[in-house]
């Protein structure tokens, strides 16, 4: 009985995790040049990945091989936005 009841808590936590993306069209469009990560960030959520190279910094929301959005920051404000699969 507790066995199942972990089951189906685990199964409405995931259905209500995945259902919640920020990974929108809606969101992307609100973003703006100029924009510092952080405001990115209340916008799309916090980043998965970043990297710097040269005073570059490049954050990625998502997964490049499915739905991702691609921030690239440029004296701490965002220069160029990418998306792949967003809905």
């Amino acid at each position: 009985m507790k066995k199942m009841k972990l089951i189906t808590i685990a199964a409405i936590a995931t259905m209500v995790l995945s259902g919640c993306s920020k990974l929108t069209q809606k969101n992307y469009d609100s973003l703006e040049m100029g924009m510092t990560q952080e405001q990115v960030e209340e916008i799309i959520g916090s980043a998965d990945n970043c990297s710097e190279t040269l005073g570059t910094r490049s954050c990625l929301w998502g997964s490049e091989e499915g739905t991702y959005v691609k921030v690239s920051f440029v004296a701490k404000r965002a220069v160029t936005f990418s998306h792949e699969g967003l809905k």
